[in-house]
């Protein structure tokens, strides 16, 4: 670990160095990603300096142990102490600061949510699912773009939302599986509980460099919107399907008046589906012990419980329970998301220390 954290503190140096370069400073792009790694590398590098001087002063105060003063041997004894634990803690900070870091932490999010079983029960807690989210989101300030959505019943069939704003992959990215809910509909004249199930897929935004896609690789077919819509959206060859012809993904987009606009939020929810779809032939190919420390790609598992008659809410990962499901469902869940975070943070660390040092 010395040796990576050297080689850290070297390239911080480096880093300064090219910060202070007035070729770099004329360049902007360039000087916007030195100065974001010079951000990240920088708390590294504070811890791993408090910790090479809490070592010398360890070293320092052990001398002193040999010291014929009884008085001044009891006081390193004490300093000998303080400082061990001191260091202990800061040798687990940096393996935390250490540990490989998701590289879609930082971008935006497609929210994909369906209705699964359940009829019509499913559809209308879809649609309280994507208002807790959307809250959510309003809290932290981040824009809620629709890019698809198909109603139904007063609920929702299928919603597709993109979600602007820091951090939103590394905050909702635990979210992706399957939502169950149980209560007992308004039309059900017995009071029996009803068990539903909603799906939620969470893909971070793929930018073009990431992902191209060949224009002759897809088909595009225009046609008229169906459903509820303004005059022109319903009366013009303005909804757009695109098909990517290697993979098989199709997606459709009508929300928009413009062709043109519905052709590029396609392409965005298009571009994301595959760069998910990379992702997890990736995690595929890894270890199953890899896989279990990320999570797999899979969104079988059902993740979360949200019972009414109880007001509770359990996410099956953690094992957390919460009586709290009305703030839950206006959008107050970061004591969930902090809770997985928590735990897969101590999974990856976990990982990461049992993979010997080259």
């Amino acid at each position: 670990m010395l040796d990576k954290l050297e080689g850290v503190e070297k390239r911080f140096s480096d880093v300064e160095t090219l910060l202070s370069d007035p070729a770099t400073v004329k360049d902007r792009e360039a000087y916007q990603k030195y100065t974001r790694e010079h951000a990240d590398l920088s708390k590294i590098v504070t811890v791993y300096r408090k910790y090479m001087q809490t070592a010398k002063e360890i070293e320092e105060s052990t001398q002193l142990l040999r010291d014929d003063d009884a008085e001044i041997k009891e006081l390193a004894r004490g300093e000998v102490a303080a400082l061990t634990l001191k260091k202990g803690d800061l040798e687990n900070e940096l393996r935390k600061l250490l540990t490989p870091k998701d590289p879609n932490d930082q971008k935006n999010v497609l929210v994909e949510i369906r209705a699964g079983t359940g009829g019509d029960e499913a559809a209308l807690f879809a649609g309280d699912l994507f208002r807790m989210y959307s809250r959510y989101s309003e809290n932290r300030r981040w824009k809620v773009e629709i890019m698809s959505e198909h109603s139904t019943g007063g609920g929702l069939k299928e919603i597709i939302a993109m979600i602007q704003g820091d951090g939103a992959y590394s905050r909702l990215k635990y979210e992706s599986g399957i939502h169950r809910v149980q209560r007992v509909p308004e039309t059900e004249a017995q009071g029996r509980i009803h068990t539903s199930a909603v799906t939620v897929a969470v893909l971070p935004e793929a930018e073009e460099v990431e992902v191209t896609i060949d224009p002759g690789e897809i088909k595009v077919d225009v046609y008229r919107s169906a459903g509820p819509g303004g005059q022109s959206v319903n009366t013009t060859d303005s909804a757009v399907r695109i098909t990517h012809l290697p993979s098989g993904l199709v997606v459709t987009c009508q929300d928009e008046k413009s062709q043109w606009k519905n052709k590029a939020k396609a392409m965005k929810v298009l571009r994301a589906r595959l760069l998910d779809r990379m992702v997890r032939e990736q995690n595929e190919k890894r270890s199953e012990e890899r896989k279990s420390q990320v999570g797999t790609g899979d969104r079988s598992g059902r993740i979360r419980t949200y019972n009414f008659p109880q007001s509770r809410v359990t996410d099956h990962r953690v094992g957390l329970t919460l009586y709290r499901l009305e703030s839950i469902l206006q959008g107050d869940i970061d004591e969930i998301i902090n809770e997985l975070a928590t735990f897969y943070q101590a999974q990856a660390l976990q990982h990461t220390e049992s993979v010997p040092e080259k």
